[in-house]
């Protein structure tokens, strides 16, 4: 059991070392470094982060309840300004969730993007990109949007930069998904990038999960009412 333990601290170490030296390197062709390094620990990272209970919550409804607020009603605009609801994915399971591309998470893309395309006709992801936790999403819409096709093949809907945070500047859709007097029940704003939401095909939030809970993993899978084997 000790020796286990050694190994996951070391584990621990060698991401955090290797995520602090990746901050400090300079941009190549294509991905920063930065960038490529994260992509490749972020399987390390969530292990990590999950062996220690960081960024690592699930929080499901204990019973879907009625928004007083529907969130159908809530504007957004989709990344090449197109303005766009939730209305438009009506009977769906919607995910959203805020992103990064310069996070130890921003990996997730990659699993976001095989739930939206294992799972299409049945569960839609928006993405809303954010530069909240640590300024690692500076790049501009379009900026975002090309880093995203290029390197992760993203083909979900993504929203235009916003504010997903508690505070005046907050987005209405995150201000919704995190005021219990509008949803019903949660109060849980994004803990850090990739922190995600669910809302069922009639518009009632479900579930809030943290950055560190796959997309693809069981707790995630169970509370889309979708076993693993079937993705």
């Amino acid at each position: 059991m000790r020796s286990l333990m050694k190994i996951k601290w070391v584990l621990g170490i060698l991401a955090v070392t290797t995520i602090a030296w990746a901050c400090a390197s300079s941009k190549t062709q294509g991905m920063s470094t930065r960038q490529q390094i994260l992509k490749r620990v972020y399987p390390v990272l969530t292990g990590v982060t999950r062996f220690f209970g960081v960024n690592s919550r699930s929080i499901p409804a204990q019973q879907a309840v009625a928004p007083t607020v529907p969130v159908y009603d809530i504007p957004f605009q989709l990344i090449d300004g197109t303005p766009a609801s939730l209305a438009a994915y009506r009977g769906k399971k919607i995910v959203v969730v805020n992103t990064a591309s310069d996070c130890g998470y921003t990996g997730q893309y990659e699993e976001l993007q095989k739930l939206y395309a294992d799972r299409k006709g049945k569960v839609i992801v928006v993405g809303f990109p954010a530069n909240d936790f640590k300024q690692q999403e500076k790049g501009s819409n379009e900026e975002i949007a090309g880093f995203c096709k290029k390197n992760y093949g993203v083909e979900f809907p993504l929203a235009t930069k916003a504010v997903v945070v508690k505070s005046k500047e907050q987005h209405p859709l995150f201000k919704w998904l995190s005021d219990p007097q509008q949803n019903g029940w949660n109060k849980e704003a994004p803990a850090w990038n990739f922190s995600k939401y669910i809302i069922d095909e009639t518009g009632k939030l479900i579930g809030y999960f943290d950055p560190g809970v796959s997309p693809l993993g069981e707790e995630f899978q169970k509370n889309l009412n979708i076993k693993p084997d079937q993705q």
